[in-house]
C-alpha cells in the first residue's frame, strides 16, 4: 500500500489546495488528497492563478468535506491552517501521524490587486517550500 496523507483546512478552496498541488509534484507516489472541515463554493481563483504560474495545475480541483475521508487510514493528516481566527480543524478518522504546517489565510489579504496577487504569491511559495522539506523527509522514512 502506497503512503496516504490528507491535508486540512477549513474551506479547503486556497492553502490545503495549494499544498495538494505541492505535494503531487514533490511526491509522485504518495496518494494525497485534500478536504475542509466547511468546504468552499471552489477553488480561490487566485490559488489556481498563482500555481498555474509555476506550472501545478489546480484548476479542476473541487473542495471536498473531511467527512468523505473518515472511512480511510492516513499515514499522514496535516492541518495548514494558522489564523488565530480560526481554529484547525480535527480529523477523527485513523491516522499514524498528525502534523501542522501552517499558513497565513491569502484569502484574507486585503489591499490593491497587485498587494493580494503578491501575497498569494509569497504564501504559495511558503507552502511550497514546506511541501517540498515534508515529501524529502517521508523519502528519508522509507
Amino acid at each position: 500500500m502506497s503512503t496516504r496523507v490528507l491535508i486540512i483546512c477549513t474551506g479547503n478552496s486556497c492553502r490545503s489546495q495549494m499544498a495538494e498541488g505541492f505535494m503531487r509534484r514533490y511526491a509522485p507516489g504518495v496518494e494525497v488528497y485534500s478536504a475542509g472541515t466547511v468546504p468552499a463554493e471552489r477553488t480561490h481563483p487566485k490559488a489556481i492563478q498563482v500555481m498555474e504560474e509555476i506550472g501545478i495545475d489546480i484548476s479542476r480541483s473541487v473542495p471536498k468535506s473531511v467527512g468523505q475521508f473518515l472511512g480511510l487510514e492516513f499515514d499522514y493528516v496535516i492541518t495548514v491552517c494558522d489564523d488565530a481566527r480560526e481554529s484547525c480543524p480535527v480529523f477523527t478518522g485513523r491516522v499514524r501521524h498528525r502534523l501542522h504546517i501552517g499558513f497565513e489565510d491569502p484569502a484574507r489579504i486585503q489591499g490593491t490587486e497587485e498587494h493580494v496577487l503578491n501575497e498569494y504569491r509569497r504564501i504559495r511559495d511558503e507552502i511550497g517550500r514546506a511541501f517540498k522539506a515534508f515529501a524529502e523527509s517521508m523519502e528519508n522514512r522509507t
